[in-house]
Formats: structure tokens, C-alpha cells, sequence
């Protein structure tokens, strides 16, 4: 069952450092990879051209089912007290970072009950194995400390605040009550690394659609690979914006 703000008592009021219990090993996580970052930065401030261009699929997100759970909550609740996200509700830090480990877990049997069971189960099992996995791959591949600390912590920090830049970048819109999601339109060159995840209130607006840029010239990276996929046979029944 999903707590009120009420009754989770103003969760953002609580100090940075302190996580909820059963949220330690995710706040714990979260200081390790940044603090590898700093260490690699340190190192090997200049990468070397075969570890740039590695390109890997693991950047410890978690479990499906908790993040389409968190995801689904949101929008049920966009920007209110009972947003667990909402830089509206406990302003941008709390909305771009420390939620992850200070609110307790969306109920996923609620929110997200067909990623529960079945071939699903497999990612509670392989949750810590991928992590892992994730942190050390640079070792694995033979590519050394620069390949360690690039294609592990550094990788690691830069996906995990991409993701996390929708949530609070995306959300400073200017709405007084309800949503407040915005078009980041201002990214330039960096719209190819969002991967059409700024046109935030394009989503909102079309919450069902894959795709996000709705004009020529809004960048839509995520979208071109789905349409792609769907092209040669590889994804069906995806959904478009709704005809306005």
C-alpha cells in the first residue's frame, strides 16, 4: 500500500545522508560509483578512444517491474504531496536523487503486476550479478584501471543522472498546482545523449506514446531506435501520439 505524504511525514525533510531502512544498500551504491568517478577523473582524465567507443547496455537501473512501478506512480500523481519525485513537493535535489533512497519502494504488485511473475522473476535473481557486472566490465575486457573506472563508475554516474535529470530538470515548469513538466529545448548538441527524454510535457501531454519529439526538429533518439526495430519486425503494436 502506497503512504500519504502525510503519513511519510514530509519524507524530503529528512537529512541527505540518512536512507530509509531497507534503502542502505542503494544509498551505499550511490556513494561508491560517484566516488569511483572522482577517483577515475583523477586518474585518467582523458579516456583512450577504444574505451570511448564500447557501448554496453548495463547501467544498474534495477529491476524493471520497480522502475515502470515508480514510473506509473508518478503519473497517477503527478507533482502532488504524494509524488515521490516531485521537485514541486521536496525541490530539485530531492527530486533528482535523493528519493531514490529515501522514500519507501512502489508497490510493483499494484502498479506494475504483469512484470512480477513469470520469465520476470529472472531480474531479482540477476539484480546484483548485472551490478556488478556493471561496475567491473572494464576489468573483463581486458581494458585495465582506465577501462575500469570509464566503463564502470564514470558510465555509471553519467546514466544515473541522465535518468535522473527527468525527473528534476524536467519538472521546474512553472505550474502552480498539478503538472509542472516542461520541453527542455535547450540542450543543443546534448539532445542526442537525452535520447529525446527532454521533451518531457510531450510525454506527459501523450503518456502512452514511444515517441517524444513531436516536431522535425525535437531530436528523438529513443524513438528512431524504436521505429527502427518495429521496421525489420522486431517490436510491434507500438503506440503513437494521440491525433489532436
Amino acid at each position: 500500500m502506497e503512504l500519504s505524504a502525510t503519513q511519510q511525514a514530509r519524507r524530503w525533510d529528512r537529512p541527505f545522508w540518512k536512507p530509509i531502512r531497507g534503502k542502505e544498500g542503494v544509498f551505499t551504491y550511490l556513494v561508491l560509483i560517484h566516488l569511483l568517478s572522482v577517483i577515475g577523473l583523477i586518474l585518467f582524465p582523458l579516456p583512450s578512444l577504444k574505451v570511448i567507443g564500447m557501448t554496453l547496455l548495463f547501467n544498474g537501473s534495477g529491476h524493471p517491474a520497480s522502475w515502470v512501478a515508480y514510473h506509473r506512480l508518478h503519473h497517477a500523481v503527478t507533482d502532488l504531496p504524494e509524488d515521490i519525485s516531485s521537485p514541486k513537493q521536496g525541490g530539485f535535489w530531492w527530486a533528482h536523487l535523493r528519493w531514490l533512497y529515501q522514500t519507501e519502494p512502489a508497490d510493483k504488485k499494484h502498479w506494475a503486476p504483469e512484470l512480477t511473475g513469470g520469465i520476470y522473476r529472472m531480474w531479482g535473481w540477476a539484480e546484483t550479478p548485472v551490478i556488478l557486472l556493471s561496475i567491473f566490465i572494464g576489468l573483463i575486457l581486458g581494458l585495465g584501471w582506465m577501462g575500469f573506472f570509464w566503463m564502470g563508475a564514470l558510465r555509471l554516474v553519467y546514466s544515473l543522472h541522465l535518468q535522473c535529470l527527468v525527473n528534476s530538470l524536467t519538472h521546474l515548469g512553472e505550474a502552480k498546482e498539478g503538472d509542472s513538466s516542461i520541453n527542455v529545448w535547450w540542450l543543443g548538441p546534448f539532445q542526442l545523449t537525452a535520447w529525446g527524454e527532454n521533451w518531457h510535457k510531450n510525454h506527459h501531454t501523450h503518456a502512452g506514446s514511444a515517441r517524444l519529439g513531436l516536431r522535425w526538429y525535437q531530436t528523438d533518439i529513443g524513438w528512431y531506435f524504436i521505429w527502427m526495430l518495429e521496421a525489420i519486425g522486431l517490436a510491434h503494436s507500438v503506440k503513437r501520439p494521440r491525433a489532436s
